[in-house]
């Protein structure tokens, strides 16, 4: 919707009055951005926040070991040159607390607290056709009459929870990451289980592998996981990145990811195995999503021989990286191609994690959980849940 269609949506109907001209749900990175927007508009806005403050995903995920896969530098507002020239990220890829007082940052210079409702949760949004109009209501009983009603909940901020048996009789502590408690919790010493080795499972393993006194991690599906190769941001590196941030963002624009990264080729046709390999040799030790875009990446999804080629590279990385064979093969995804997935990232070593005497690896594909023991009665270890959970006592079977 251009700005002149929502100046003509908000005078179309001015014989039916509203509460405000528009609601925003949601105060994390397209909330906050939809708020001011809306407001730069002229546009009367008021935004509901279930939590109490903002963030959306990163205030709600506070695990150990969260953190962004996209590179900080572009993982930030682009419409405000102020905000960029006066925030300075610390490292490559940020990390959740730093996100999260960036965004603080962003709210109070634009000073979109005061239309923010915190601690107030939307529990319906009705539409009348007649009025053309929204009715939002609030559990505290709240009741709004407004334009324009926005969506900005996200997908990462209401957690999954498992219908494991046992799980409400479970004697131990149990988390989950994306509930993490905001003081954190103390895994020092303790036998921890770990459920899924999805992009959150790989950060929460190989963050708290060496804090907790064993570790069992229950995988369904492994994953290709490319090294981040995470680093602090130097001066002079960000004083290139503040001189060229037009042009970074045009070509962030016009990629198919959203990232502006050249792939070396527009494609692997014509190239011998050997020189793909190179590429991704090069790529790789590049780290993060730059290895995706070795080449085109829909070239990688759609041409068969070349994903095959990528997919046994990455394989083929995880077994050296693995010293016990059997442990490698488990971790060796052959279920589906590179990329078919959203590929999750290792920022700490996590293939390396498993060469630990206090860290196993269980398939649940193979060995599915049945049940959570209240007291550790079955067998080692205990156990928590990932999306994360963490435990003491207690046992899966």
């Amino acid at each position: 919707m251009s700005d002149g269609d929502v100046r003509e949506a908000t005078t179309e109907h001015d014989s039916e009055p509203t509460d405000f001209d528009a609601v925003v749900v949601g105060a994390g990175f397209s909330g906050l951005y939809m708020l001011h927007r809306l407001r730069e508009l002229g546009l009367s806005v008021r935004a509901y926040e279930k939590g109490d403050g903002v963030g959306g995903t990163w205030y709600w995920n506070r695990y150990p070991g969260a953190r962004c896969d996209s590179e900080s530098h572009i993982y930030c507002y682009s419409f405000d040159e102020d905000l960029y020239e006066e925030w300075e990220w610390t490292e490559r890829y940020p990390e959740q607390p730093e996100i999260l007082e960036y965004l603080n940052f962003a709210a109070d210079e634009l000073d979109l607290r005061r239309d923010i409702a915190f601690e107030t949760e939307v529990t319906s949004a009705s539409y009348d056709d007649d009025a053309a109009t929204w009715t939002v209501e609030t559990a505290d009983g709240e009741r709004v009459e407004t334009r324009f009603f926005i969506s900005a909940v996200g997908c990462l901020s209401e957690p999954f929870k498992p219908d494991f048996d046992g799980l409400d009789t479970f004697e131990g502590e149990w988390y989950h990451t994306a509930r993490w408690p905001h003081d954190g919790v103390d895994l020092d010493g303790e036998r921890v289980g770990v459920v899924g080795t999805g992009s959150t499972g790989i950060q929460f393993i190989s963050e708290n592998a060496s804090r907790a006194g064993h570790l069992t991690v229950f995988q369904r599906s492994p994953n290709y996981a490319v090294p981040a190769r995470n680093r602090p941001i130097e001066d002079e590196e960000y004083e290139e990145i503040r001189e060229n941030y037009d042009a970074i963002w045009e070509q962030a624009r016009n990629s198919r990811l959203g990232m502006p990264f050249d792939p070396d080729e527009n494609s692997a046709r014509g190239l011998s195995e050997d020189e793909i390999r190179d590429i991704l040799e090069d790529r790789w030790q590049q780290g993060g999503f730059r290895f995706l875009h070795a080449f085109e990446p829909g070239h990688v999804l759609s041409d068969a021989d070349t994903n095959a080629i990528i997919s046994e590279f990455i394989r083929e990385k995880i077994r050296e990286r693995v010293d016990d064979p059997e442990t490698a093969e488990k971790l060796v995804p052959t279920d589906h191609p590179y990329a078919s997935k959203r590929p999750p990232m290792d920022y700490n070593d996590y293939y390396g994690t498993y060469n630990r005497d206090d860290v196993r690896l269980v398939d649940v594909d193979a060995n599915p959980i049945t049940e959570i023991t209240p007291d550790a009665s079955g067998p080692p270890p205990t156990t928590t849940t990932s999306t994360c959970w963490s435990s003491r006592p207690a046992s899966m079977r």
